[in-house]
């Protein structure tokens, strides 16, 4: 068959008249087959891959009560003798198909890919003296995919991780207690303890990640960050690893960055109509500092990346300094920073300004150095996109002061300010809608005027799609804040961010509240999540301020 490929005929076409010569069925698609559980139970991925063949299920039986047939589907007549091998894993014969070789990939990884639920039955089942022997060294990227022929405590790091990645968790935590070891993980912001690990794996455990993360296994006694890459299937994931000794032994959190995921618009991340219009007009000027801010993990990276993405025109000399590089833009040059070897932010971004750049973006000002180099860049005619941790808008401009930036630098250099959080989002298949009680229409802090009639509020239930939760997916509470004449007036008497919010509100702010208040009316997420990220940050004594 690679003959008839090099004389320029197509594969399909080729194994087609294989197919019809051999008698045997041709399947140009596979979604119509369900994957074999039998088959991905008992055939090692990389034999799957390697000989390029999975296993399928029939819908055809013969009679109403048989079980569906399996099929073998191939990719290349070649490997037809290694069926024989499969036959006597799978304790009985299976059919033969052939398939073309990007359908039987894309098969493979979905087969092996819906493996989850695998890791608990698997630290139920450990022999735990077989766990702690010697870890042993992999070299190359891991596929978390691949858990047949590897040690036991190699194949409970990729199976925990395999079941982060299936949930959609942003961290992993590897928690030591006094008498238990626990695998946590962060979903839509949240932590859930997952996997109770038996105790005397725990140094074992750890060892194989720090392994993973090319860091000293000797080294307890000091924090280290390492990183790893490792691949799901045809999907490569980027693993940040930092360890920390504690009273009952290391911990150990696992950040996933996954480098193929989405990536958001703007219009895709919660704006509403009104914000998105606003910040729009702002980020289409010449030149001044846009900031995003929030705390860890709010989104503001995400919110850059869609910025970035939409304003990509290549008309314009974009450059990011990155610490780390979390999505790859087409047509950005994006630089990793790297402190150990001397390129912090403030050194990296005095080297941009010489590569002739009309935007750049700093994923963070950290000291007075990054921001008088920032407010230099947006002084010069750049457009320059930062963020900080604050916790509101109107708290950056007090944060830039802090830093030792004179107000009027601050105040002409500033253009908009964007403070975000992010809140859980209900879950479509249990939620259910009730009426608003007095007291939830009182902390909603609305006006009689903006109450609507026969108000209904959602409410949580929970069930296997949301992991019992209530909840699955997140979306963005947006607060801009655009510096005009007024606030420039606040921000050079050194007005307090009480002040200058105060400002920013009379002239149209929409504050994070708000926001949060208008996504509970339309159903989107609950009262309790916005009270969870705006009511303890921002203060209840805040919200009259916040309603004028």
């Amino acid at each position: 068959m690679q003959t008839a490929m090099d004389a320029g005929l197509d594969p399909s076409e080729v194994q087609h008249a294989a197919a019809e010569l051999l008698g045997l069925p041709f399947l140009d698609d596979l979604l119509d087959h369900p994957t074999s559980p039998t088959f991905t139970d008992k055939i090692p991925i990389g034999f799957a891959r390697q000989f390029g063949m999975v296993g399928v299920e029939s819908r055809l039986a013969s009679t109403e009560g048989d079980k569906p047939s399996l099929i073998i589907a191939m990719a290349d007549i070649k490997h037809l003798e290694h069926v024989d091998t499969v036959n006597r894993m799978l304790g009985h014969h299976a059919q033969i198909a052939l398939a073309p070789i990007h359908i039987v990939e894309s098969a493979i990884n979905r087969a092996y890919e819906s493996q989850s639920g695998k890791a608990q039955q698997f630290i139920s089942n450990l022999d735990q003296d077989h766990v702690l022997s010697e870890v042993q060294k992999l070299a190359g990227r891991e596929d978390l995919l691949d858990v047949s022929s590897r040690e036991p405590v190699i194949q409970l790091v990729n199976l925990v991780l395999f079941e982060a990645f299936k949930q959609q968790a942003s961290d992993v935590h590897l928690q030591p207690y006094e008498t238990s070891f626990v695998a946590r993980m962060r979903i839509d912001g949240v932590l859930h303890d997952c996997f109770h690990l038996p105790k005397n794996v725990q140094e074992a455990v750890i060892s194989r990640v720090k392994v993973m993360g090319k860091m000293n296994i000797a080294e307890k006694r000091l924090p280290q960050d390492g990183r790893a890459s490792v691949q799901v299937g045809d999907r490569e994931i980027d693993l940040r690893i930092a360890s920390l000794p504690s009273n009952h032994g290391e911990r150990v959190v696992i950040r996933l960055l996954d480098k193929s995921a989405q990536l958001y618009t703007l219009g895709e991340i919660g704006m509403n109509e009104q914000t998105i219009a606003r910040f729009r007009q702002l980020v289409n000027i010449e030149h001044g500092i846009i900031l995003v801010t929030g705390p860890t993990g709010s989104g503001k990276t995400t919110t850059l990346y869609g910025t970035l993405d939409e304003i990509n025109d290549n008309r314009r000399n974009i450059i990011t300094l990155e610490d780390p590089i979390e999505y790859q833009l087409p047509g950005v040059s994006q630089t990793q920073i790297n402190e150990k070897k001397g390129l912090t932010f403030a050194s990296g971004l005095r080297n941009v300004l010489r590569q002739d750049p009309d935007i750049i973006m700093v994923g963070e000002i950290r000291d007075h150095e990054t921001a008088v180099m920032a407010i230099q860049s947006a002084l010069t005619g750049h457009l320059v996109f930062s963020t900080l941790h604050t916790n509101d808008a109107s708290s950056a401009v007090t944060r830039l002061l802090d830093l030792g930036i004179e107000p009027y630098l601050v105040g002409s250099s500033v253009a908009g300010v964007m403070a975000q959080r992010l809140v859980r989002k209900v879950c479509s298949k249990c939620v259910a809608n009730i009426a608003a009680t007095p007291a939830q229409i009182q902390s909603l802090q609305l006006t009689r005027g903006d109450v609507p009639e026969d108000l209904q509020l959602c409410q949580i239930s929970g069930c296997e799609h949301c992991r019992q939760t209530g909840y699955r997916g997140r979306v963005g509470l947006f607060e801009l804040l655009q510096v005009n004449e007024a606030i420039r007036q606040d921000i050079t008497q050194r007005a307090t961010a009480a002040r200058i919010k105060q400002t920013a509100i009379r002239h149209g702010m929409q504050t994070l509240r708000d926001d949060g208040v208008q996504k509970i009316i339309n159903g989107i997420t609950t009262l309790e999540e916005v009270d969870r990220v705006t009511v303890r940050l921002e203060g209840a004594e805040n919200f009259v301020d916040e309603t004028v």
